[in-house]
């Protein structure tokens, strides 16, 4: 079975108790071989604070750019496990977590594997206007995803894992991509495995929803206006993925839940607003956030001008 590198990436003292939960989610499963690397993503008082609170793990600076991209890159390169698994600093990873992506990595030709990533709304519950289906703004599984374990083109990023050398095949996360601070941007995952894909077309990217962490949603992404700015900033992410790799393979998932997914969603909320009026609430929420989307790629085309496809 394949020993693990967990790799726990931070950026500020905010999210302190989230982050010691994530961790300590971790050192409870790690077996011989196994370790926990934390990078403290240029923040020099957090990063003191952390090799004191955790010095079982290797707690390390990014190496490279601010964001998480590099901060991720950075944990790869530290990393001496056969497997590199990535765990969001406000998620905590359910028991079995580690078990499950080893047994999936024991088939060869796997090379990356997301697991379920479980809403933990502060307040117990989501808001009543907010769709199944963009759980994704949060960070989370959403409604469309497959239900039993799949083929996908690539996991939520929050709870994923990949071949370590993979990496030493197709490079790192792009830092063209992927979330700085607070500013709800994301993809790189999403560029990373459209690469692997290109690179070994027998290679496999692997969805286990029977696997899974808890990601906190605190109560400031839990508002209308958190939501269309992620949606926003995920329709520019999406548009420069596709600079980079092509539309072809950049809006490849986007297509069929645009034509899926979404219309269902419509459908469900309208046909039971008696039942429910909130359903109506949330249909034109969905129309919301797909609006918001196709306007940041909208925007981010004009900004950067036409495709042209690289690597």
């Amino acid at each position: 079975m394949p020993s693990i590198s967990v790799v726990i990436c931070s950026y500020t003292d905010r999210r302190w108790d989230d982050f010691r939960r994530a961790c300590v989610s971790v050192e409870r499963q790690l077996l011989d071989g196994d370790e926990l690397v934390v990078v403290i993503d240029h923040n020099d008082a957090l990063l003191t604070r952390a090799r004191a609170a955790f010095p079982r793990a290797r707690v390390v600076a990014n190496g490279g750019k601010q964001g998480l991209s590099d901060a991720r890159n950075t944990g790869v390169a530290t990393a001496k496990g056969d497997v590199v698994a990535f765990l969001d600093d406000d998620a905590a990873a359910r028991p079995g977590w580690l078990a499950g992506l080893r047994a999936t990595f024991a088939q060869a030709e796997v090379a990356v594997a997301g697991t379920a990533v479980v809403a933990e709304w502060e307040g117990g519950h989501p808001p009543r206007w907010f769709p199944a289906e963009f759980g994704w703004v949060v960070g989370c599984s959403y409604r469309g995803q497959p239900e039993t374990k799949a083929a996908v083109r690539n996991p939520i990023g929050a709870s994923m894992a990949v071949r370590r050398s993979v990496f030493g095949e197709v490079g790192g996360f792009s830092d063209a991509i992927g979330r700085v601070g607070a500013t709800p941007v994301g993809c790189e995952e999403t560029e990373f495995c459209i690469r692997v894909a290109a690179h070994d077309s027998a290679a496999r990217v692997v969805l286990d929803p029977a696997t899974a962490v808890d990601h906190h949603v605190p109560a400031a992404r839990q508002t209308v206006g958190y939501f269309v700015r992620r949606c926003y900033h995920e329709g520019r992410s999406k548009r420069i993925v596709s600079l980079l790799r092509g539309a072809k393979a950049g809006l490849s998932a986007e297509r069929t839940y645009m034509r899926e997914t979404l219309p269902k969603a419509v459908a469900r909320g309208v046909s039971g607003a008696v039942r429910d009026p909130d359903g109506l609430v949330r249909a034109g929420v969905v129309m919301l956030g797909l609006g918001s989307t196709v306007l940041g790629y909208a925007v981010e085309s004009v900004r950067r001008g036409p495709l042209t496809v690289t690597g």
